[in-house]
């Protein structure tokens, strides 16, 4: 089962927000910000695997409405997609189908790259250079790209078992305290294995604490896969959460991490 965090929906809710009326009392600088469809999705992400349970996850935070549509990709047994900054959303399902043939993650990179026409967007500009994706296969083998152009501050770091990436970030130490604390969080306070979900949610929370998105707050998002891993029968979906629109995603996201617990037998 292929599972896409996609956009779809959300050219319906820029048209929708522009059209509806405001609330009484409620200037156009107040209102609830819709991102349209050329606005840089300043972003930062992690893919991380855990090799204990064969669990792959990602997660995503940006001040975007609705960042997890489009950014993140995974399917159980084949690995996990993030593609961001001035995105095209087709790397997600290409750099999968290239996953499904067996590629190696830093020649799907190479490839989806290549492949790029760089058409622009709607006549914009809406360069390939500023492009931004990371690959993530089933054995926890990993490749990431920041194109040179990507809106600053862009990079990436990369620990044993994750990959981080960002754009407009207060610096370098987003994605590098990303890493450190999903690497440092394997284990709880007693002693015990830390779910996986546990460990991208203290990566938010460690590139959150060191600035972030520059721009501020709105959404978060994170997927966990594995085969027959989820509730019910034939569930390949762990977890998947979406925060779309919230002062405080990551935190309301902790939330939720905190509630898919419950329902997880312990290990």
């Amino acid at each position: 089962m292929r599972i896409s965090l996609r956009a779809s929906l959300l050219p319906l809710a820029v048209a929708l927000a522009a059209t509806m009326p405001l609330s009484a009392g409620q200037s156009p600088q107040s209102a609830p910000r819709v991102n349209g469809p050329t606005d840089p999705t300043g972003t930062f992400s992690i893919l991380g695997f855990d090799p204990a349970t064969g669990e792959i996850g990602a997660a995503v935070h940006s001040r975007v409405f609705s960042v997890g549509n489009g950014v993140l990709w995974a399917e159980a047994g084949l690995g996990a997609v993030a593609t961001q900054a001035i995105v095209d959303v087709s790397y997600g399902p290409k750099s999968m189908e290239l996953l499904k043939q067996g590629m190696a993650p830093k020649d799907i990179i190479a490839k989806v790259l290549a492949d790029d026409p760089d058409p622009g967007y709607r006549g914009q500009k809406w360069q390939k250079a500023g492009r931004q994706f990371a690959v993530m296969n089933a054995k926890g083998e990993f490749a990431a790209h920041t194109g040179p152009e990507a809106t600053p501050w862009a990079g990436d770091k990369q620990g044993k078992y994750c990959t981080a990436q960002g754009n407009i970030l207060a610096g370098e130490a987003v994605v590098q305290n990303m890493v450190d604390a999903f690497e440092k969080s394997a284990l709880d306070a007693n002693g015990r294995p830390n779910h996986i979900s546990y460990r991208l949610q203290a990566a938010l929370e460690a590139g959150d604490a060191a600035g972030g998105d520059t721009r501020g707050k709105q959404s978060a998002a994170m997927i966990v896969v594995k085969k027959d891993g989820g509730v019910w029968l034939h569930n390949d979906v762990v977890l998947r959460l979406q925060v779309d629109d919230n002062p405080e995603p990551i935190k309301e996201l902790r939330r939720l991490v905190d509630l898919a617990a419950r329902q997880r037998p312990r290990r």
